[in-house]
Formats: C-alpha cells, structure tokens, sequence
C-alpha cells in the first residue's frame, strides 16, 4: 500500500524515509501534486510488491533536500514537471545515468536525457485561448503571433518567473536565436491586457471575464475546466476558443513531467524498475486518463477529452535543449521587464 506525505509534511516524511533501506520498497521524492500519481504508485506496488514511499515537496524544495542529504539520501527517484527543472536538478548533480532497454525503446529520443540521467513520461502543451468574437484565429496560429503590434493591450499570461513560460521563451532562444526570442519577448510584453497574475486557469478566466481576449496555458487546466462538475467552471471554459499553435508549421510547444534516478538511490533496482512501470501502456494510460496528460508512448489511447483536437502535430524540439536554454530565457525576461 502506498503511503505519501503531504507537502506541508516534509519533515516528519524524511524521518520515515531515513529508516534503513528496504529491499521491498523504492522512495520516491516528487514534486508532482496529482491524484493520478496516486494511482501510478498503488498500480505499481500491485503489480511488484514493491512498497512507494512518497516525499511531496516544491522541485527546488525536493533538490536542495537531496543536495544536502548527500550521499545518505534515502531518495531514490526525483519526479518533476518542465525542462527547466530536470535541468537544474541536473546541474546540481541530483541524478545519476541509467541503460534501460525498454526505456530506450519505449520513450522518443527527444523526451529523454542524452545520457539516461532523466526520462519523460507525459507531455504537456502550451496552448492559446481566444476570443472568437473579438480576435480572428489566424492572428493566434502561431507563438510568434503573440507579438503582433495589431494584439495591443489583448493579451493574458502568466509571470515569467513560471516554469512553463521560461521554457516557451526558451524554445524560442532555441528556434530563433536569442537576439529575436528577445524580441519575441519584449513585443509580448507590449501586447499584455494586464501585468502578469495568477496561474494558468487565471489567464482562461481572464478570457471568459473579458480582462483580455487572448491567453496561454497548458492545456488540462482548460480541460479540467471543460470537464468540471461545476457549471460556472465549464461555463468559462465554454466562453473560450482554443488554438493548437504551429499546426502549419514544427508542431505545438510541449513540455513534460519527468522523472530520474537519485544519484545515491540505496534502491537503484527498484528505481529503475520504477521508471520502467512509468513507461508502461498502464501507466501510460493512467497519466493521461487520470490527468489529461498526453501518453509519450505510441499507441497508447488518450483520453477522450483529448479526442476532440484529433491528430496533434507536436513540436519535436528535445527537452534536453529547453533545459539548456533556461537561464537566457530568465535572463531574457529580466531584460524585457516580463514581471
């Protein structure tokens, strides 16, 4: 049976995670607050016998922690969302590589770490709401879009000190060169209907509300909404359009949550064993059934929620690269004065 700790609860769980090490079990340090992950975890004590101990926390919170636990960390697998974090988690030494064959087989090249220090396993697309009495939706086909003067004072979005916008700026350092995503930026910024505020559900609400008519989140928020059993809640997301930008072109911008090996697991077997399940077609099917998230395995059935868009082109860019371009794009967005 799985047991988690809250994330108000970080102290009392490492007490219980520093117990000696147990060859039945794996610890597993999240950053991750779903109840899908619920399910992932119970499915794979079923189907292994090995018992998940859960460490719920902030990313920043879990890799500090497991920097100065040093090599007495009892952690053994850090999940995670965003390229950003995998790569500061990365750059702190939190990881260690792993040669997985089915790892290598299951997961694209492009949603994994070159050297297996971290592995993607649900993908998460950034995508543009409007208003389709007020904005024509060929003026939002495309991110770079964003930055025509004719959106003045039209836009929502979220601040920059967010993951998932330092990674949209960070595909664009990637894509177009950082004189030009520093542009990109700056035009962004013009075209704001209001400083940056709240989390992605905000920028739809804002949509609804008529504060702006144009917004950009990832894309389960606006299905959560759609799927709500609260009227007021489908209601706004109802009152909305949604474009899948760049379908003409590389594909929308996608993310992913993700997961490594610690680089001082006392349960490095079980890890990997871990990660394997992540990869499988049920936990595929959780992730995406219980959260929205696109499967990155082939073939596995998405959630019908997600059927209504068909076919999604998806921008190939490696995550490994969003990582590496993360501190320009802060720096960037510092410039720009994208608060």
């Amino acid at each position: 049976m799985s047991k988690f700790f809250a994330h108000c609860g970080l102290a009392a769980g490492v007490l219980l995670l520093s117990v000696a090490a147990q060859a039945g079990e794996v610890n597993v340090y999240s950053a991750r607050h779903y109840d899908a992950d619920r399910q992932l975890y119970d499915a794979f004590t079923a189907q292994t016998g090995i018992e998940v101990r859960v460490l719920e926390g902030s990313s920043d919170q879990l890799v500090e922690r497991i920097r100065r636990e040093g090599i007495a960390s009892p952690a053994d697998v850090l999940m995670t969302v965003d390229a950003g974090r995998l790569w500061r988690a990365e750059q702190a030494g939190i990881f260690q590589p792993v040669d997985s064959e089915i790892l290598q087989q299951r997961i694209p090249a492009h949603l994994r770490h070159p050297q297996g220090l971290w592995f993607g396993f649900s993908q998460r697309l950034r995508l543009i709401y409007y208003n389709a009495e007020k904005v024509n939706p060929d003026q939002v086909a495309t991110y770079e879009a964003l930055a025509d003067p004719a959106l003045r004072g039209k836009i929502c979005i979220r601040s920059s000190n967010n993951i998932y916008n330092q990674s949209l700026l960070a595909a664009m350092v990637e894509i177009h060169g950082a004189e030009r995503a520093e542009q990109w930026a700056r035009d962004l910024v013009a075209n704001l209907a209001r400083p940056p505020q709240g989390g992605d559900t905000d920028q739809i609400r804002g949509v609804a509300a008529g504060e702006c008519d144009i917004a950009v989140a990832n894309h389960y928020y606006y299905l959560r909404l759609l799927d709500s059993e609260d009227p007021a809640e489908r209601a706004v997301a109802r009152a909305v359009s949604v474009m899948l930008p760049g379908q003409d072109d590389r594909g929308v911008h996608v993310n992913i949550g993700g997961a490594g090996v610690a680089r001082h697991a006392p349960n490095r077997e079980n890890a990997v064993r871990f990660l394997e399940f992540l990869a499988s077609d049920e936990a595929q099917r959780i992730f995406t059934g219980a959260n929205y998230e696109y499967p990155v395995v082939e073939g596995v059935d998405i959630h019908q929620s997600l059927e209504q868009w068909g076919r999604v082109r998806l921008d190939t860019l490696t995550i490994e690269a969003l990582g590496r371009s993360n501190p320009e794009a802060v720096r960037i967005a510092d410039r720009v004065r994208w608060r």
